[in-house]
């Protein structure tokens, strides 16, 4: 249709000239002619520049008088020019808070602030036809523009970048004036939800009077949204649904869209013990669930609600990786078969700087998961905080306009109306593969829990609270007075409900256990969970020389019919000389042996954080580039006998949101090696959280295993306060019972080995791995073929150099520093000492290190050695679980900094620290 029809025929190139010429200068053109262009900028707003040069040929020449523009068509302009006001700034004017008067903004959407008056509401209006309608009278433009951009829906739209996409959802929110349109019986079944939703909490604050519960109280028409966004889904095609929440609403969500057993959430509010031993578990608005749900039609979906901490924002992270995971494995070519949600609170959302690092993923290649829809539950509070006090942008979902999202601002009293955005934002998902946001906004019943105060800090809201309807009362009413029910509905429902969940109280009674059930179950079958003993027993890491080769033959050749800078050929070919000549491979070879192998026996792997592809030290180049295109190769790729498939991804600098979106991963995907790399192993100090509260008890609080790999390079070389420590003493710090290996390999055949055992053993637990850099190229660091093929992990590496009976002194190390001591040995010619490695050091091989100390009969100086400061390192740790012999330290003093910044004192140190090794009467 063309929307300027109503103009009559002009020269074309007379507009265009003038027109290109206000372009470059628009003071430089007649004010009316700039008035008038200006009004055909906003007109033309999806349009690209061709296309508007090519209106002007429609332009009337019979409009214009003495080269003038006519009244009429400046009026016409006029209402462009507002049509484009309320789709750029109608949100600011909505009616979307229930309980709180809205800020003022300035200009308004006044008619007059567009050069109109009263006496223009009768006049009919062609520019009408740029809204799909017919020519329309300017009240009924103004009537449809409200009803569309300023009733109980707000959207912003209008800084997206595709014409496509600003023309789709205007096109879709013209549809009925944007307003919801259900029949009967389904306004009957929204009801439904909601009072499930209400008569829940109501439920729970009778029978668990001031108990915590994070009600959803002012928020409950999320539940009959959810409730038609699976629905829904469901038709499209989607087949799984991965979502995070924060605590508020959980329970309910768990109860009334999870199906969760009520009576588990009682014995979880009655406080009683778990089934379990193996676990500690959690509170109950931690807890997750996994289940399979059955449309209204028939259709399965599988949703999962994951678990997470107090640490709010942490879990979209999580969700994102999860969801990544089950597109790979079940639906690698239609990622939108699994749709992540991800609930987030107002405060948190604007306040947490993970938010923006998991928008940032949403197009990355290696993170992204065909858009996440993001539900704000906006109570307009955060704890006792108000929102102008929470954050400087305009709204809490302002961070979305870094991937250009549509928001749409809801009032959370409209529950028809938070469904009908709840299906636009499925459709805007389904239809672009992108995000969409949902800014729900209500309130909160009650203080930040239950057993707080709301009126210390917010006296005036709490009273217009405590006289408000709630969302469901509501509806009640505008639904009898529309005759869709009678009076005795809604009690109805209620009596039903709180009937099924009295029954369900009263049987909960009768048990006296908490059942836990762990998240995402079906994805673990096969798998046991072990304890320490277990994780100590050896595992059948082999692999035939023969198939080594077969491996070596493929990532030791670079295509011949591409060209690659001089670097990259002579790298490939050392490490063809090291595998099929001198029989010394170094640390990179046994990596890439690793993973092959291991995709030979059908185990994926997946790689990602910061240029991980070459390697921060460039010694990895699992990726390496054509010299003339920069077309990618990955040799490991070109595996022909290959089960697996090999996945590495440069990371964006991220650390929190990138462990968190590989921890997800590997939750999901118990047969993918999950590695996440960091570039320099104090880098991980950026995911903390991720480590604390996820990757350490993960298991000990929500019965689910994880086989993430963390690499942190660490050693002292001279770098400075950052870049020597991985900090080491952290991660030990959080070792207990079984939740996860630490280990500081000295070899590329143990290195090897270890990530094989990864992967081979009926169970999965975290793995750390302290790495190298200077020994990536250190002729020492080196191990043969048959090491590979024959050996296993050892978690003790016994000293072969020396003779026993000879040794008066047993030097324990971990890491690169046994390189320097053996140096120093040898340097001193020293016969009466002995270097044995630990090689992991939780859980501790204890068993192992009481037979290596038994077979050295004089030893009777026993040192423990760090290059590490006295505060760091492994020496409170083994201060805590060495206890088989007395020993002394020999370590830096206690520094607050990791190393100096001085290149010449560090090393000084470092000699210190090695000299008294040797020499039992320094001391520090």
């Amino acid at each position: 249709m063309d929307r300027f029809s109503f103009l009559n025929a002009a020269h074309t190139e007379f507009f265009a000239d003038l027109y290109e010429q206000y372009l470059e200068n628009p003071d430089s053109v007649e004010p009316s002619w700039r008035s008038f262009f200006q009004g055909f900028d906003f007109g033309m707003s999806t349009y690209n520049e061709e296309q508007a040069v090519a209106q002007m040929s429609n332009i009337a020449s019979d409009n214009i008088q003495n080269g003038q523009l006519s009244e009429k068509i400046t009026k016409e302009f006029s209402v462009l020019k507002l049509i484009d006001g309320y789709r750029t700034r109608g949100h600011l004017f909505t009616e979307t808070n229930p309980v709180r008067e809205r800020r003022h903004f300035f200009p308004t959407l006044d008619k007059e602030n567009f050069g109109l008056t009263d006496a223009d509401l009768n006049t009919v209006f062609d520019a009408a036809k740029i809204l799909g309608h017919q020519p329309s009278t300017l009240q009924a433009i103004l009537d449809h523009l409200k009803n569309v951009y300023c009733r109980h829906i707000g959207i912003e739209y209008m800084y997206m970048r595709h014409p496509e996409t600003i023309q789709w959802i205007q096109d879709k929110i013209n549809i009925n004036d944007n307003l919801p349109n259900f029949n009967n019986e389904q306004k009957k079944h929204i009801l439904s939800k909601l009072n499930e939703a209400v008569s829940f909490e109501n439920f729970l604050h009778t029978k668990y009077v001031g108990q915590k519960r994070f009600s959803l109280e002012g928020g409950e028409s999320i539940i009959p949204a959810l409730d038609a966004l699976i629905e829904a889904a469901a038709e499209k095609g989607v087949e799984q649904f991965v979502m995070g929440m924060a605590h508020r609403g959980r329970l309910n969500v768990l109860a009334n869209i999870f199906r969760k057993s009520t009576q588990d959430i009682f014995s979880e509010f009655d406080g009683k013990d778990y089934d379990q031993e193996y676990f500690d578990g959690d509170v109950k608005y931690h807890l997750g669930l996994t289940s399979d749900r059955k449309t209204s039609s028939g259709k399965s979906i599988n949703i999962n609600l994951a678990p997470n901490p107090s640490h709010l924002e942490t879990v979209g992270a999580v969700i994102e990786g999860i969801t990544r995971a089950k597109q790979d494995h079940y639906f690698p070519d239609d990622f939108s078969k699994v749709l992540p949600i991800a609930v987030h609170g107002d405060a948190a959302v604007a306040g947490q700087g993970i938010v923006y690092e998991i928008v940032q993923m949403a197009q990355l290649d290696g993170y992204k998961t065909g858009g996440t829809i993001h539900l704000i539950i906006n109570n307009q509070v955060g704890f006792t905080t108000n929102y102008l006090d929470a954050r400087s942008s305009t709204y809490c979902t302002d961070v979305a306009k870094v991937t250009l999202s549509p928001v749409l601002h809801v009032n959370a009293d409209d529950v028809e109306s938070v469904v009908h955005a709840m299906l636009f934002a499925l459709d805007f998902r389904m239809q672009f593969g992108r995000d969409v946001f949902i800014d729900l906004l209500g309130y909160r019943k009650y203080g930040h829990n239950e057993g707080d105060e709301p009126r210390f800090t917010q006296p005036l809201l709490y009273k217009l609270i405590a006289k408000h309807q709630n969302p469901r009362d509501i509806y009640a009413e505008k639904l009898l007075s529309q005759g869709v029910i009678d009076g005795n509905f809604v009690k109805d429902l209620e009596t039903s409900y709180k009937l099924d969940l009295d029954q369900n109280l009263e049987a909960s009674r009768k048990k006296d256990l908490t059942i836990i059930t762990p998240f995402m179950q079906n994805e673990w079958q096969g798998f046991k969970q072990v304890s320490d003993d277990v994780m100590l027993q050896k595992v059948d890491t082999t692999f035939s020389k023969k198939g080594l080769t077969e491996i070596a033959e493929v990532i030791c050749n670079l295509p011949k019919d591409k060209k690659f800078i001089s670097k990259i050929e002579k790298l490939i070919n050392d490490r063809k000389t090291m595998f099929f000549e001198t029989n010394k491979l170094d640390w990179a070879m046994g990596e890439f042996l690793a993973y092959g192998s291991l995709m030979t026996e059908g185990y994926n792997i997946r790689i990602s954080g910061q240029d991980v592809e070459r390697g921060t030290f460039s010694h990895r180049h699992a990726v390496v580039k054509v010299e003339d295109s920069e077309e990618e190769v990955i040799l490991l790729n070109n595996l022909k006998n290959a089960k697996g498939k090999f996945n590495i991804f440069n990371s964006l600098l991220s650390e929190y949101g990138v462990v968190g979106f590989d921890y997800g991963y590997a939750l999901a995907s118990p047969k993918t090696l999950t590695i996440w790399e960091a570039q320099f192993g104090d880098f991980s100090n950026g995911a903390q959280i991720m480590i604390d509260q996820y990757i350490s008890c993960g298991e000990d609080k929500w019965n689910n295993q994880n086989g993430l790999v963390m690499l942190l390079p660490h050693g002292y070389e001279g770098q400075g306060a950052e870049h020597s420590s991985a900090r080491m003493e952290r991660y030990l710090q959080l070792c207990a019972r079984h939740n996860m290996f630490v280990a500081d390999c000295t070899t590329p055949a143990n290195f090897y080995h270890l990530l094989r055992r990864q992967m081979k053993t009926e169970f999965r637990k975290p793995l750390i791995v302290f790495t190298p850099k200077s020994l990536l190229r250190d002729p020492r660091v080196v191990s043969t073929v048959e090491e590979f093929a024959t050996g296993t992990f050892q978690e003790t590496i016994d000293d072969v150099t020396v003779n026993k009976k000879d040794v008066k002194t047993l030097v324990f190390c971990t890491g690169k520093f046994y390189y320097d001591l053996d140096a120093e040995r040898e340097n001193l010619a020293r016969k009466d000492v002995a270097i044995v490695r630990i090689e992991q050091l939780f859980p501790l091989p204890v068993e192992q290190l009481k037979a290596i100390i038994k077979s050295y009969p004089k030893a009777d100086d026993f040192v423990w050695a760090q290059e590490e400061p006295k505060n760091m390192g492994a020496y409170s740790f083994m201060l805590m679980n060495f206890d088989l012999v007395k020993w002394r330290l020999a370590s830096l003093k206690a520094y607050a900094a990791p190393a100096a910044g001085s290149y010449t004192r560090a090393k000084r140190r470092h000699a210190d620290a090695i000299r008294m090794v040797f020499d039992k009467n320094l001391f520090q």
